[in-house]
């Protein structure tokens, strides 16, 4: 079995509510002796639908050896006998996530069945819905054209160079197009806070992924996504911005680990950023 995103369910924090199993279309949740259970890594896309669904935050994403996801074998078993919505909200789900080969075998499924795809001559087809079947907090958004196309504000303000979104380190899948052999920026999440000209001087035309390298937990998983951004999305070049602060260079330390264990080769740069908004450091690591 290969190392594949995948649901963790903290069954400390697991009330039993169950607000996660009708919101995980694919059936890989069940309610079992009262806790959240998966079932089967089968049917678990790794995709987090469920996630934004717990209110005890029981639910999250984390990487690990798991059997492949079958979308043939979800479709049949759990999509396609729980009915047209279930079949129009899983579909969505995969077209919010940019699951292009999943959305193509999930078709084939349903024309080898004789069933009509449900997003036919809808707008969903062609427009991504504005909550689709996956939480709303990690759906998988690229703006990019919008930005090159869009003009500066005629009141002068300066627009935002952010061009995609999530941006936490946790949530960003890193085959997502908007990483596909691009300069990526790997940023703290105080660094944005402190420069003032960091949308200007830094984000613009990049690609962006943030992460607290003393509070976020589970950092082990950040080494093996980063390391998939340098071979999986190819991307370019990878800059690390850090605050002056000694515990913001676990971060730097997760980049260089994450380099050493690619593949391909990237520059990677560290720029350290002082907590008044200075830049005290630019070096190449």
């Amino acid at each position: 079995m290969a190392k594949r995103q995948i649901i963790k369910i903290d069954e400390d924090k697991c009330t039993g509510c169950g607000l996660c199993v009708p919101n995980c279309h694919e059936g890989a949740l069940q309610i079992i002796d009262n806790k959240a259970r998966l079932i089967s890594d089968l049917f678990c896309d790794g995709l987090g639908a469920c996630i934004g669904h717990c209110p005890e935050g029981a639910i999250e994403i984390e990487e690990r050896e798991a059997a492949p996801y079958d979308e043939k074998k979800t479709m049949i078993e759990n999509i396609i006998p729980a009915g047209v919505n279930t079949i129009k909200a899983h579909l969505e789900h995969l077209k919010d996530h940019n699951q292009t080969d999943f959305l193509n075998q999930a078709l084939e499924v349903l024309k080898e069945k004789g069933i009509e795809n449900p997003l036919k001559d809808s707008k969903e087809e062609n427009k991504m819905s504005a909550c689709g079947g996956g939480c709303p907090g990690s759906k998988v958004m690229d703006f990019s054209e919008e930005k090159e196309t869009k003009e500066s504000n005629e009141d002068g303000k300066r627009s935002s160079e952010l061009r995609q979104w999530p941006v936490q380190l946790h949530l960003v899948p890193p085959i997502a197009p908007y990483f596909q052999q691009k300069d990526v920026v790997l940023a703290a999440d105080c660094v944005a806070y402190a420069l003032a000209d960091f949308h200007k001087d830094y984000l613009k035309d990049k690609s962006l992924a943030i992460a607290c390298p003393k509070l976020d937990s589970n950092q082990e998983v950040y080494v093996e996504k980063i390391t998939s951004l340098i071979d999986d999305a190819k991307i370019n070049t990878l800059t690390v911005m850090t605050m002056e602060v000694p515990c913001c260079g676990g971060l730097v330390q997760v980049a260089k680990q994450a380099a050493e264990q690619a593949t391909r080769k990237v520059p990677v740069k560290n720029i350290v950023v002082g907590i008044q908004g200075d830049i005290l450091s630019e070096d190449w690591i």
